[in-house]
C-alpha cells in the first residue's frame, strides 16, 4: 500500500510538470473542502481545467482511465462545482484526466482532455 502512495504522489507531481510544460497555470494541487477533493485544478485559455490523475504501474489489469467511474465523475463535478463557488469563479470548465504508467524507465503520460461532461441533472 506505501508503494501505491508513492507511486501516486509521483504521478501527480509528473502531470503537474506535464501541465506547466503545456502552458497551463496550476492554481491548487489536491485541493480540499469538506469531503471534497480535485487532483488538480489548472487554467488555460480562459478554461478552467479539472485534471484526476490516475498513476499505475507497468502490468497494470485495466487500465487508470476505467477507474474513473460514474460514481468518481459525479463527485469530481460536485467538487469542481464547490470550487467554482467557493472562489467565486465564473469560467468554461473542462474535465480531463491524465494517465500514468510507471515502467523502468520512468513514465508513460497521456492528457486526455474533455474526458468526461458534467451529467445532466434530472429533475
Amino acid at each position: 500500500m506505501i508503494e501505491q502512495n508513492l507511486i501516486g504522489k509521483e504521478g501527480e507531481e509528473e502531470a503537474r510538470n506535464y501541465l506547466i510544460q503545456h502552458d497551463y497555470v496550476i492554481f491548487h494541487s489536491n485541493w480540499r473542502f469538506r469531503h471534497y477533493e480535485l487532483d488538480i485544478v489548472a487554467t488555460k485559455d480562459d478554461e478552467l481545467i479539472i485534471v484526476e490523475v490516475k498513476t499505475r504501474s507497468y502490468g497494470c489489469l485495466i487500465a487508470p482511465e476505467d477507474a474513473v467511474d460514474k460514481g468518481k465523475i459525479k463527485r469530481i463535478v460536485s467538487a469542481a462545482d464547490v470550487y467554482a463557488r467557493y472562489f467565486r469563479l465564473s469560467m468554461p470548465v473542462r474535465f480531463d484526466i491524465i494517465t500514468l504508467i510507471k515502467d523502468d524507465n520512468g513514465y508513460k503520460i497521456e492528457h486526455i482532455e474533455d474526458a468526461f461532461y458534467a451529467p445532466l441533472q434530472k429533475r
